[in-house]
């Protein structure tokens, strides 16, 4: 199939972009790298009567380190986040993740700000922004606004934007260097969604569990910390296998699991558990080396 016929305007300046949306509201789309518009558009799930490309902007690929901590703008590609110095340096949860992202084709032309509008459950970039606290900064004629990740992802494909908003830049706040990172999922095929991933970061102190943060993707229906199941493994030192298990099969009990498609609940439960169990121990070495 091809898309119907779409009015396209290429705006060079922001307050040109803000303008149209406010104008077009809902009946715009916003294309920056378009590697989930274009396939939506081809299949006719989405019809918008004018396509608003942002990639003439300047300034909303940035990636530098700001008075709030690290700033990424929207039109930043995948590829260009992954293989940042300030990335690795400031935020290694996304560099472990957008390798999972895709194929290489498409992390070159996706875009930061794309994928966390597009809210996808199996997505990788919201949970890791979850994980990491991150301010979402939303920008229309009216204003800026920051959103926090945790309340921007509202539902399957739902989030906090507004039809005359977009999304300008993430502010990821420094980090105390004792926090230890780790992104891991399972997909079929590489580059195929995830059945099952997870954003996890931890801070360790004599051997035992200080601090933890974790967030799945592809299992809920948006990205959201497991407060109860951090609680519970505060305290525990690494190898101790037996209260680590306890934690784990508390899993069921504080996962809401997407039911339906062809990955049964219990398979995706039993996926989750693995990763989280995996997760503890990479970090657990990462501090050993």
């Amino acid at each position: 199939m091809k898309p119907a016929r779409v009015d396209y305007m290429r705006p060079r300046s922001l307050e040109a972009a803000l303008q149209l949306l406010t104008t077009h509201g809902p009946d715009a789309a916003i294309l920056g790298g378009g590697q989930s518009l274009i396939p939506m558009l081809n299949l006719r799930v989405a019809a918008p009567s004018i396509l608003v490309d942002i990639n003439a902007i300047a300034g909303m690929n940035e990636i530098v380190n700001g008075v709030s901590g690290l700033q990424i703008g929207a039109v930043a590609r995948h590829n260009d986040v992954l293989r940042s110095p300030l990335v690795a340096d400031c935020a290694p949860l996304l560099a472990q993740a957008l390798k999972h992202v895709a194929h290489e084709a498409i992390r070159n032309r996706g875009t930061l700000g794309g994928s966390l509008a597009l809210a996808d459950p199996a997505a990788e970039l919201p949970a890791c922004m979850v994980c990491l606290e991150a301010n979402i900064v939303i920008v229309s004629s009216r204003g800026e606004r920051v959103v926090e990740a945790s309340d921007f992802f509202q539902g399957i494909y739902e989030t906090a934007l507004e039809p005359d908003e977009l999304i300008l830049r993430v502010e990821i706040p420094a980090s105390n260097r004792e926090w230890r990172c780790h992104f891991d999922e399972r997909a079929r095929r590489h580059g195929d969604f995830a059945m099952a991933g997870l954003a996890l970061m931890m801070k360790l102190e004599g051997g035992a569990i200080v601090g933890c943060k974790i967030v799945y993707a592809g299992l809920e229906a948006f990205p959201r910390r497991l407060v109860n199941i951090e609680d519970a493994l505060l305290g525990i030192k690494l190898g101790d296998d037996e209260r680590i298990d306890a934690v784990i099969e508390c899993l069921g009990a504080s996962l809401d699991i997407l039911d339906g498609g062809e990955y049964p609940v219990q398979y995706r439960l039993r996926l989750a558990g693995h990763l989280l169990r995996n997760g503890i121990g990479a970090v657990g070495r990462s501090v050993m080396t």
